[in-house]
């Protein structure tokens, strides 16, 4: 057969006639065997491609099966701190590592197109970076322990737990803010849940690398040198590693000096190294205003802790309320005292579902990042101890905020007209408005300039939903904790009668540990209170 195929081959030269591929048995072969191969690359093709579309079949069942949960209940699913950070890092880390390479898959530019419109609503690394911001602030402020949180468990609510990668990216946030003390715990935290990982979800050597250096920074020098000798046993040539590791022994080698020859082993302790039986050394740092005794005592009426006995608790009461006025004749304000001096009271049941229910729906597309007066300008400004969204409602947006303003004015006795528009708050994951006044104090002179209404004289501040753990409103001198009940309102003066700011009024609104929290002030102005609460020359006339 061999010999046949040759004695063409050769007849076909000798006749020195151009050979087409039909008047060849060798190139007709040659073609079955491309044949047989294109067979292959198909096949491959259609795996390739069934892998692909399995692939987008998971990842569309995932995002369906996640978002129809979700949004079943979207207040108790998202108010959970750790269910709202694990979908930002979905939508950012999770998304660049993994979702995009499914999506290179291109079955037409229309697709991509729908898929990238849709990608403007979804979370941002900035998200991110708010998301592990107020889980770290829950942290400090409700003192969770790491583990618990990972574990699912936030103050005995049940949530989802975390993956050794969730709480790397965790620590690697921290690490970026340059926080060594929860950069330092999130990724022990993550090395503890590898340990227990069939599939694992993140490299040893990623959290080693920075576990090592923010173990350095919180002053272990020695256990950041021992972490580094470990990464490089499993990267031996890891560059920073070997850096790091050269600068350790020589921060070791000069303290050694210092310390002398007959340094004992437990002086050598001193320089890092904690003892055996003693906890690795992990301080929180502290800015100067969080270690002051006000932000601690913000904090621990936050947790729901006792913090002072109530002066004159013994005579505080409850009643109904009219002030003979005919919008509260029929339904009067139930009215409840908290605190004497300065006085504060609650209403129960002051605004209705249905109010509710509407002020919310005007105000939630109008939602923007909250701000605050800047003491020198005047102006109003963002600021890291407010975390908030807010919308400003005038009485002509819809009836039913100016039936809320008349009845505020009814129960307080106040003029509305001179007051700002009614301003309604969400407070988001962690969000919270730590210690301040209302009032504007006397070297704020430009606090309020642009309204011409001068100062706060009061605040109606009103609980628009119930809150499943944290949120409550606190003062801090006072030792006062009020927790969010929806239809419940609390009402304060910021100013004495002679026009002096009520310094015991500072409060502040605890973080919202898990829940969604939406509130509604009203700040009353001097102007227009002549005749409804006349001034005097002391505070207490």
């Amino acid at each position: 057969m061999t010999n046949q195929r040759y004695l063409l081959l050769l007849i076909c030269v000798a006749s020195v006639v151009r050979c087409e591929l039909f008047t060849s048995l060798a190139h007709m072969e040659r073609a079955l065997f491309a044949e047989r191969e294109i067979s292959s690359r198909i096949k491959e093709y259609v795996r390739e491609e069934k892998q692909r579309l399995d692939a987008l079949s998971r990842l569309a069942d995932e995002l369906e099966t996640h978002s129809s949960k979700a949004l079943e209940n979207v207040d108790f699913y998202l108010g959970n701190p750790v269910n709202a950070y694990l979908f930002v890092k979905r939508f950012t880390v999770d998304w660049e590592r993994h979702i995009e390479d499914i999506l290179k898959w291109k079955p037409n530019e229309e697709f991509h197109e729908k898929v990238n419109k849709l990608k403007e609503y979804l979370p941002t690394y900035e998200d991110l970076n708010g998301a592990v911001a107020a889980l770290l602030r829950l942290q400090d402020t409700y003192k969770l322990e790491t583990e618990k949180i990972a574990a699912g468990d936030i103050a005995g609510i049940k949530t989802s737990e975390l993956s050794a990668v969730d709480c790397f990216e965790v620590g690697r946030v921290a690490y970026n803010d340059e926080d060594y003390y929860h950069t330092t715990a999130w990724m022990i935290e993550a090395m503890s849940r590898l340990e227990n990982e069939k599939n694992k979800t993140v490299n040893k050597s990623e959290i080693i690398d920075f576990l090592a250096f923010s173990v350095y920074q919180q002053g272990n020098v020695r256990h950041a040198l021992d972490l580094t000798n470990e990464l490089l046993t499993l990267v031996p040539g890891h560059d920073r590693a070997l850096n790091n590791k050269e600068y350790y022994l020589k921060m070791i080698s000069e303290k050694e000096e210092k310390m002398g020859e007959t340094a004992t082993m437990g002086e050598a302790a001193t320089m890092g190294e904690p003892a055996a039986d003693e906890p690795l050394k992990n301080e929180k740092g502290r800015d100067e205003y969080k270690s002051t005794d006000e932000f601690i005592m913000y904090e621990r009426l936050c947790r729901g802790e006792h913090t002072h006995d109530y002066k004159d608790q013994h005579k505080l009461v409850c009643r109904y309320k009219t002030n003979n006025d005919p919008l509260l004749l029929i339904n009067p304000a139930k009215e409840e005292e908290i605190y004497l001096d300065p006085y504060l009271v609650a209403y129960h049941n002051v605004i209705s579902d249905y109010e509710l229910a509407v002020i919310k729906s005007i105000a939630t597309p109008k939602l923007g990042r909250a701000t605050v007066h800047n003491a020198k300008t005047g102006k109003l400004e963002f600021a890291h101890y407010r975390v908030s969204k807010s919308a400003w409602l005038r009485p002509d947006d819809d009836i039913v905020v100016e039936r809320v303003n008349r009845r505020i004015s009814a129960v307080t006795k106040l003029e509305m007209d001179t007051a700002e528009d009614l301003q309604i708050a969400n407070y988001g994951i962690g969000g919270h408005y730590e210690p301040h006044f209302d009032f504007a104090r006397k070297e704020e002179s430009n606090a309020f300039k642009g309204l011409n209404t001068g100062n706060r004289i009061a605040t109606w501040l009103s609980y628009m939903s119930d809150v499943e753990a944290g949120g409550a409103t606190v003062f801090p001198y006072i030792g006062v904790k009020i927790f969010p009940k929806r239809g419940m309102a609390a009402f304060w003066y910021n100013l004495y009668k002679n026009g002096d700011g009520i310094y015991d009024t500072r409060h502040a609104a605890c973080p919202v540990l898990v829940g969604t929290k939406w509130v509604s002030n009203k700040w009353i102005h001097e102007r227009g209170q002549e005749f409804r609460r006349p001034c005097g020359l002391l505070a207490d006339d």
